[in-house]
């Protein structure tokens, strides 16, 4: 199924954008959808979007313009939307001489957009682009462990509350169950099942946007923020117990003694 945008045109701009935690594309306009899986549907006069329900939406050769209107439109579906939207570009080439699917400079090469080559190259950038924002808040919440692993080190304990260690722990089972659950960010697309002559355009995005190297550091970076914030709340639910027991010796010696002062004073 050919693409809206006009062919006469070798060279356009896609353009992905994390837009919220979720879009509820079922609700979408039925007459503009041109495909599922993930969804595609016309967008203004001569370009496409590609709309994820994770929360991104991946625009083919949309004006400034038709953009804030699609977007604007798209707001009431958005659960949680983000103000300050992370981005990934891009650029495809329509090219029948090109033998590969990424040029010298990056720019994807296909013969014609079909809606089928939108939908893998707008599952790539999507996934592209919440790898971004992981890696982003990631660092933040790396900046927020370190001090605790830094007084694990040199006091053997730490500082920081119980509650604040859960939630450093309930950060990282969000971003892994959406990460797997929810975006699947390594699992082969829905598309290719279907279309395997795409797989070669794929695989050449995926390596280029390094999806799944990334994927892995995330991986990696949360399993260790996991390990820290795990174990310095097992440290200090230790030095609570230890406290609790300290408390009950002093209870049972102060009983002694008032036994005792009972038995030699009173008697």
């Amino acid at each position: 199924m050919a693409d809206p945008a006009p062919t006469a045109k070798t060279l356009m701009t896609v353009r992905a954008l994390l837009v919220g935690e979720r879009i509820d594309v079922r609700t979408l306009e039925k007459p503009d959808r041109l495909a599922v899986g993930p969804l595609v549907m016309r967008t203004g006069e001569t370009g496409a979007t590609a709309v994820m329900r994770y929360g991104v939406v991946v625009l083919f050769d949309v004006p400034p313009a038709e953009e804030t209107a699609f977007l604007r439109g798209l707001k009431p579906l958005i659960a949680e939307p983000y103000a300050d939207p992370e981005s990934e570009h891009a650029r495809v080439a329509l090219d029948a001489t090109a033998d590969a699917p990424l040029d010298a400079d990056g720019v994807i090469c296909v013969p014609t957009l079909t809606v089928e080559r939108m939908q893998v190259i707008g599952t790539v950038l999507a996934r592209s682009v919440i790898l971004a924002f992981y890696e982003r808040r990631l660092a933040s919440v790396f900046d927020r462990i370190e001090p605790l692993a830094s007084q694990l080190q040199r006091h053997g304990r730490t500082g920081a509350p119980g509650r604040e260690l859960l939630a450093h722990i309930g950060d990282v089972l969000l971003m892994q169950n959406k990460m797997v659950g929810r975006v699947e960010v390594t699992e082969k697309p829905d598309i290719l099942w279907d279309r395997p002559e795409l797989e070669r355009l794929y695989n050449r995005l995926q390596d280029e946007y390094e999806v799944v190297d990334r994927a892995r550091a995330l991986d990696r970076k949360l399993a260790l923020i996991t390990q820290t914030a795990t174990t310095a709340l097992e440290l200090l639910q230790n030095q609570r117990m230890l406290r609790v027991e300290w408390y009950i010796v002093i209870l049972i010696v102060i009983e002694i003694l008032l036994s005792l002062y009972d038995i030699f004073w009173k008697a």
